[in-house]
C-alpha cells in the first residue's frame, strides 16, 4: 500500500540524525510537523504526492534543530530592538564607531543599549571601551554599557536620565564609583551582586506592545538563522509572570512563534517567593500548553538568599544563614505539587548547601523521577555530582567561561580552570547535560559560540581553558544541544533527532560543522531552518523559502541596521561605508588571510584611522 503524501520532502543532503540506529542520512520525508521517513533518497521518494514540496539541500550539511536549554529568550526578546549588539565584533574601534552612529539616530529619551554578548578579550585591541571614548562618541544620547555582570559604563547623559548625582547613595551590594569632588563618573560596580546593574537597565524607557512584539519576532527569527529552535526559558531579573508573558502568548495565538519555547518561573519579589510559586500554582501547571509553547516549571531563581551570583572578578560570595529555611519552605511546595524546578547554581560551596536541603526533602517527600537541574556549575565536585545523580537531577551547562574564563583563571588559577564545568566527568556519569548560552545579558546567543567553546576548550578571546579531558569531540558536543537539552523540557524521544516519529527541527548548515577547522566553528549559521515542518528561515540559495518578516520597529532600531550578532565581520563593515582597502596595511599586520579595512571612526576622523582584520 502507497505511504500518505509527505507535506515536504528534503532531498540530496547530508543529514547527520544523531539516531544511532540511523546516523547519515540523504533525505526525509515531513508530515504534519513530524518526520514520517528518514533514509536514502528512493525510499523517502515514495512519500512524494502531488501537492508535496520538494527541497533540494544541494549536498549540504543538516543537523537536528538546536535546543537552547538556558536562555532567557522572552525577556531578550522584549528588548532586542533596543539593543545595539557587539555579539562577535572584531574590534573596539568597530564597536566605538557603531555606538556613534547609533547614538545619533536613536531618538529622545531612548538609550543606547549595550547589554551583553561580549568580551573585551574578543576585541584586537584586547581592551574595555573607556568613559571617556562613550561620552566622546554619545555625548548626548543616554549610554549603557554592560560589561558581563560585573560594571555597567554610562555616559554623562545617561547618568542624567537615570537621576544618579552627588548625593545618590550606594545601593546595597553596589557601589557607584565618584570622583574626586564625589560626582558618579559613569562607572556602577555589582558588589557583591548584580542588582544595581538590573534596576540601573529598569531606568530606561520600554518599547510599546505593537514593538515589542516585532522584537519578539526579530528575535526569534535572529535565533532561527543561528538554527535554533527549541528553547528553555529561564525566567529573569524584571520579569513577571504573567504580565510579561503576552507578547510571546500572542504570537503563539497568532501562529507567528517560529521558535519551541518551554518557560520556567522565576521568582520577583524577595521574601516573597513562596507567596509567588503558591499563587502561581493555582493558576498554571508544568506542562500546560503545547510543543511549541509550554510551562516547564520553576527557576531559575527559587528564592533570593539562594543566589549564589558569578563575577568572578570578585570573591566567591557566602549565601546568607537563612538560606536553607526559605529554599526548604519553596521546594517542599514544588515537591508537593510535583513541579519540576530548576535552580541558578556557580559554585561547589552553594551546590553543597542546596544538596543538604534536596536530601533532608526527599526523606519526607520522594522527588520519585520528579525532573529537577542545576544551572552552571561550574565548580561542582564528584561527589556533589554522584548527589545530583542520586537524586535523579540533571545539570544544564552553557558557556559563560568563555567570556568570563580569563577572570577565572586571574582569580583561581589554571588549573582550577580546566573543570569549570567538569562536562565529560558529568557525562561519564550518566548525569543528564544539556548545553545552553545563558544569554543574552552575560554570554551571546550564538549556539556556534558554545559549540566551539565545548569543542575547543577555549574562551572568545583565544585562552586555552581545557585539556583533551573535558574537551568533546563534535558530535558529543552536538547531542548537547540537541537529544541532551530535550531532557529539560521532559521531551526526550520527542525531539532531538532526525528521526521517524520526532517532531520536524532541522537545520542546514552554511559549513559542515563536522569538517571545517575548529575556529570557523564560531561562523556557522543556518541557511535553512525548518521548525514544526515550516520554513522558518532562509538565505543564500534557500532565501526565496524564507517567510516574510516586517522591517524593525521602531525605525531607529539597531537591529535594522546591524542586524544581530557579527556574521563574520561583514555586516557590521559594509553597514559602516568603510573606506577602501588598503593593502599596504598587511605587512603590518603579518597574517596573510585577514581582508585589511581602514575605517573613519567618528566625525571628522576623530578617532583618526583604525585597522581591522576580518578573518575569513
Amino acid at each position: 500500500m502507497k505511504p500518505s503524501y509527505a507535506d515536504t520532502l528534503l532531498i540530496n543532503g547530508r543529514i547527520a540524525t544523531l539516531d544511532p540506529t540511523r546516523p547519515e542520512a540523504g533525505a526525509a520525508a515531513i508530515r504534519d510537523g513530524r518526520f514520517v521517513a528518514v533514509g536514502d533518497e528512493r525510499a523517502v521518494q515514495a512519500f512524494k504526492g502531488p501537492a508535496t514540496t520538494v527541497i533540494d539541500l544541494k549536498g549540504r550539511t543538516a543537523i537536528p534543530g538546536l535546543i537552547d536549554s538556558h536562555i532567557h529568550v522572552i525577556r531578550g526578546g522584549l528588548n532586542y530592538n533596543m539593543e545595539l549588539r557587539w555579539d562577535g565584533v572584531p574590534s573596539l574601534a568597530i564597536a566605538l564607531r557603531m555606538l556613534h552612529e547609533q547614538a545619533a539616530r536613536t531618538p529622545a529619551p531612548q538609550w543606547v543599549r549595550v547589554v551583553g554578548g561580549w568580551s573585551e578579550f574578543q576585541f584586537v585591541e584586547r581592551r574595555m571601551p573607556t568613559l571617556e571614548e562613550i561620552n566622546a562618541v554619545a555625548p548626548e544620547t543616554p549610554v549603557f554599557v554592560l560589561h558581563l555582570y560585573d560594571r555597567v559604563l554610562v555616559n554623562r547623559a545617561g547618568l542624567r536620565a537615570m537621576g544618579y548625582t552627588k548625593d545618590t547613595p550606594d545601593p546595597p551590594g553596589g557601589l557607584i564609583e565618584r570622583d574626586r569632588h564625589g560626582n558618579p563618573t559613569g562607572l556602577l560596580i555589582a558588589k557583591p551582586n548584580a542588582m544595581i546593574l538590573y534596576s540601573s537597565l529598569a531606568k530606561g524607557p520600554k518599547l510599546g506592545f505593537d514593538d515589542q512584539v516585532n522584537s519578539t519576532r526579530h528575535f526569534i527569527r535572529e535565533l532561527n538563522r543561528l538554527g535554533v529552535t527549541s528553547t528553555i526559558d529561564a525566567g529573569g531579573g524584571f520579569q513577571n509572570y504573567p504580565e510579561d508573558y503576552r507578547v510571546v502568548e500572542e504570537l503563539a495565538e497568532r501562529g507567528e512563534l517560529t521558535l519551541r519555547i518551554a518557560y520556567n518561573l522565576f521568582t520577583q519579589r524577595p521574601k516573597e517567593e513562596y507567596e509567588d510559586f503558591a499563587g502561581w500554582a493555582k493558576i498554571v501547571s508544568p506542562g500546560h500548553g503545547n510543543d511549541l509553547y509550554k510551562m516547564n516549571g520553576a527557576g531559575e531563581m527559587l528564592v533570593f538568599s539562594a543566589a549564589d551570583f558569578e563575577d568572578f572578578l570578585e570573591p566567591r560570595p557566602d549565601l546568607q544563614p537563612v538560606m536553607e529555611a526559605e529554599l526548604k519552605k519553596v521546594i517542599h511546595l514544588l515537591v508537593a505539587n510535583r513541579w519540576p524546578f530548576r535552580l541558578h547554581a556557580t559554585y561547589n560551596e552553594s551546590i553543597s548547601r542546596f544538596l543538604n536541603v534536596f536530601e533532608e526533602i526527599d526523606r519526607d517527600i520522594p522527588f520519585a523521577g520528579l525532573r529537577w537541574f542545576f544551572d552552571h556549575a561550574e565548580t561542582i565536585t564528584e561527589r556533589n555530582m554522584e548527589r545530583v545523580r542520586a537524586l535523579g537531577g540533571g545539570i544544564a551547562i552553557q558557556d559563560r567561561m568563555a567570556f568570563q574564563g580569563e577572570y577565572f583563571v586571574d582569580r583561581y588559577g589554571a588549573e582550577a580552570a580546566k573543570r569549570t564545568p567538569p562536562i565529560a566527568r558529568m557525562l561519564q556519569m550518566g548525569i543528564p547535560v544539556g548545553a545552553g548560552t545563558d544569554a543574552t545579558r552575560v554570554s551571546s546567543y550564538n549556539p556556534w559560540v558554545s559549540l566551539y567553546w565545548l569543542v575547543s576548550g577555549r574562551t572568545v578571546g583565544g585562552l586555552s581553558l581545557y585539556d583533551e579531558h573535558n574537551r568533546l569531540d563534535r558530535t558529543a558536543a552536538l547531542r548537547l544541544y540537541t537529544e541532551g537539552s530535550a531532557w529539560f523540557s521532559g521531551d526526550e524521544g520527542k525531539k532531538g533527532w532526525v528521526a521517524e516519529g520526532q517532531l520536524a527541527d532541522l537545520a542546514v548548515l552554511s559549513a559542515d560543522y563536522f569538517q571545517i577547522p575548529e575556529e570557523e566553528i564560531k561562523g556557522i549559521e543556518a541557511v535553512l531552518t525548518i521548525m514544526d515542518g515550516k520554513v522558518v528561515h532562509g538565505s543564500d540559495e534557500f532565501a526565496r523559502l524564507a517567510p516574510p518578516l516586517p522591517p524593525a520597529s521602531p525605525d531607529w532600531a539597531p537591529t535594522g541596521v546591524y542586524g544581530g550578532c557579527c556574521r563574520h565581520g561583514h555586516h557590521h563593515h559594509a553597514a559602516m561605508g568603510a573606506a577602501p582597502r588598503m593593502p599596504g596595511h598587511a605587512a603590518a599586520c603579518g597574517n596573510p588571510l585577514h581582508q585589511h579595512t581602514h575605517t573613519v571612526l567618528g566625525p571628522q576622523g576623530l578617532w583618526g584611522i583604525g585597522c581591522t582584520c576580518f578573518a575569513f
